[in-house]
């Protein structure tokens, strides 16, 4: 048996070098594409007009993530601190205490506290919002509407066609620039 000559024989170490530079090179290769890829991603993103909003109950069921992206956002500057609160209480509650029977929002991602008589607080728990809108459709019905829906850019995946947007029947949710600030319900938006 004839030894191979050195000039043409690879050696089993620079056989696995010479491979982990490959895949090494190729995952890098994909990583700077995904990068990019997301970088664009991002020059645009998914914003709900909360002026536009019928609260559907489609944000919630409709995300392709588990936990809607969509959560219910306090415009503070706007509440009335109503200790008969239209988006915390259903309009037939038996008493307003904080019994889970007397609340609106089906998960209870809605906080109550006592400021003074006859004020409250209220704040949103986001872990627990479904962005399902009821809350924001009863402030808006029995209060000033200082509760609305918006899509969170830290949570949503961007999808290039957002679910809930191809099922949004007033077409509230729209790409924005990235750079634009939220929409907030009653701002003026400049064209």
């Amino acid at each position: 048996m004839t030894k191979p000559s050195s000039k043409t024989s690879v050696s089993r170490r620079d056989f696995l070098n010479s491979s982990v530079r490959a895949v090494g090179g190729i995952c890098l290769g994909g990583l700077g594409a995904a990068a990019l890829i997301k970088g664009v991603k991002r020059e645009s993103v998914w914003q709900i007009d909360p002026d536009v909003c019928v609260q559907c109950g489609n944000c919630a069921t409709e995300c392709v993530l588990n936990l809607s992206a969509v959560k219910c956002v306090h415009a503070y500057e706007m509440c009335g601190y109503c200790k008969l609160c239209g988006g915390y209480f259903p309009p037939d509650a038996e008493s307003l205490n904080t019994g889970a029977e007397n609340q609106l929002c089906p998960t209870g991602a809605i906080q109550r506290a006592f400021v003074e008589d006859p004020y409250f607080q209220y704040s949103i728990d986001e872990e627990l919002c479904i962005g399902c809108g009821k809350c924001v459709k009863g402030c808006g019905a029995f209060g000033n509407g200082s509760l609305f829906l918006q899509i969170r850019h830290d949570i949503c995946v961007n999808c290039n066609e957002c679910a809930i947007s191809r099922s949004c029947p007033s077409g509230a949710i729209t790409r924005q620039p990235a750079n634009q600030a939220y929409l907030i319900k009653g701002e003026e938006r400049i064209s």
